[in-house]
């Protein structure tokens, strides 16, 4: 990975946009959903980002290459039309201490702006360095299609309800908490019915946790020797795991877990902790040589195969 993906806040934030046609005006479509203050930097505008400075959504510098103008902004996008004068804004630019990313010029981009999918507060930004803007499009139109347009609506409001459930839900049922409640609360929300899907949230905040949260889910499954034999189903288990429970050798498969899941090395009594850890609640993953034999001695148990070898 030659580019690390990144989100910047940009409140109180300035970008410069350097040009005053289509190419700049691109731009300013793409950083105008965000809460940044555009710099138009061009002798001209076109009557779209002639439009923003009436509407007083951006400021405009006439003078090319201002460096003044380019103190203190977060970034800038530079699409003149003209490649001399691309290259020079983004050598003043850089002399100024901003990022630049320049249309069309990857050679002169320290960023690259990603296709986004945009259900604000959800954002899902995909890039591919530069090599296939193509697919990344690709890949938004899917992402589009899949999620809800409300569902940022829906994020939004279990946002606003955090604090509530760190008050009201002991912490190792939260993880559950939350698994359920961007499942049935999240249809209802998206499907209209926003009112009874702030209902459904708020109940269970009061009652502590939903009656899913208060079961302990155990998933068993062998250590393989390759992440790639463990099933998608295997994967997905080890994502919601609060706990993962391994015996030695299995250590290659906690790549797969989720970064925040706990994570415990299986004492010779391991019936006995897995019983343990059943009792303190939460999805828990125990990876044992033998799940079959494990399952039938606790008398419960989701038995992941993995993937044969070929």
């Amino acid at each position: 990975m030659r580019s690390f993906p990144l989100f910047l806040r940009t409140d109180g934030r300035r970008v410069v946009i350097v040009g005053g046609g289509e190419a700049a005006a691109q731009k300013a479509r793409l950083v105008g959903r965000s809460s940044a203050r555009l710099v138009l930097m061009a002798p001209a505008l076109e009557p779209e980002l002639t439009s923003l400075v009436a509407q007083d959504r951006a400021d405009h510098v006439p003078e090319v290459l201002a460096p003044a103008a380019f103190d203190g902004a977060l970034f800038a996008m530079i699409g003149t039309g003209c490649a001399g004068a691309d290259a020079a804004a983004a050598a003043v630019a850089r002399a100024q201490g901003v990022l630049v990313n320049v249309v069309d010029r990857p050679d002169l981009c320290d960023a690259t702006t990603p296709a986004l999918v945009d259900r604000d507060p959800l954002v899902i930004a995909i890039g591919t360095e530069g090599a296939a803007p193509v697919l990344a499009r690709q890949v938004k139109t899917r992402l589009e299609a899949i999620l809800e347009p409300t569902l940022g609506g829906f994020a939004a409001l279990a946002g606003r309800m955090r604090d509530r459930v760190a008050q009201r839900v002991p912490r190792a049922a939260r993880r559950a908490f939350w698994a359920w409640a961007f499942q049935e609360p999240r249809r209802r929300f998206t499907s209209g019915d926003e009112g009874g899907a702030e209902a459904a949230l708020d109940a269970a905040i009061e009652a502590g946790g939903t009656p899913k949260t208060r079961q302990a889910r155990l998933s068993l499954m062998a250590p393989v020797a390759v992440a790639d034999l463990v099933t998608l189903r295997g994967v997905q288990r080890l994502q919601e795991a609060d706990l993962v429970l391994y015996a030695p050798g299995a250590e290659p498969l906690l790549e797969l877990a989720r970064r925040d899941a706990e994570r415990e090395v299986l004492p010779a009594s391991a019936i006995d902790r897995i019983r343990e850890a059943l009792r303190e609640g939460g999805t828990v993953v125990a990876l044992v040589p033998d799940p079959e034999a494990v399952a039938k001695a606790l008398g419960q148990g989701e038995v992941l195969a993995s993937v044969p070898q070929p």
